[in-house]
């Protein structure tokens, strides 16, 4: 029996790096099982170039990411989540909207890296930090066996998960 795609949403508030970098993360390593979204709650105008560069780099799909408002998967005839997972402490705080279907929702909060002053050198480097924290995440959550997990199972999972290395304090329950 074949299994649909899970689709999974993650949100930052400005849907500029962390959250397109979990995007295309998960298109590229869960193809197949998975259908990867991003948005955020005040998108900007467009993606973090560095994101763009550090994934580019990374061998990660660029095509078609954009910083968008999660009111797009509000929309009627936007796909259905299955899984939404916030990305930043700030996103992870707001009111999120009432998503259909009642997907099972996590916190994997990690440092910004676009709020990262310095050399570039040294911004490069946060977002490679963030890459590979997120890396490791999505790593975890491919390898889930999503078939046969109830929506408990799978949030305790998902929980674990964010609280992972490089986990922020809420994240990891200390926020």
């Amino acid at each position: 029996m074949t299994m649909r795609a899970l689709n999974v949403l993650f949100l930052c508030t400005h849907n500029s790096a962390r959250s397109v970098l979990a995007e295309s993360i998960l298109r590229k390593e869960g193809a197949g099982r998975f259908r990867a979204f991003s948005a955020g709650s005040s998108p900007r105008t467009s993606v973090n170039p560095m994101a763009i560069e550090v994934l580019d780099e990374f061998g990660y799909p660029t095509t078609g990411l954009e910083s968008k408002s999660w009111d797009v998967f509000e929309a009627e005839g936007a796909p259905t989540m299955d899984i939404v997972i916030t990305v930043c402490d700030n996103a992870a705080g707001e009111t999120c909207p009432i998503w259909p279907g009642q997907p099972v929702t996590a916190h994997w909060g990690i440092e910004d890296p676009s709020a990262v002053e310095g050399s570039p050198a040294d911004r490069k480097r946060a977002f490679v930090t963030a890459l590979r924290f997120l890396r490791q995440r999505v790593g975890a959550l491919v390898a889930l066996p999503t078939e046969r997990l109830d929506a408990l199972a799978m949030r305790q999972e998902l929980v674990r998960i964010g609280q992972g290395e490089g986990a922020s304090p809420l994240a990891r329950g200390n926020g």
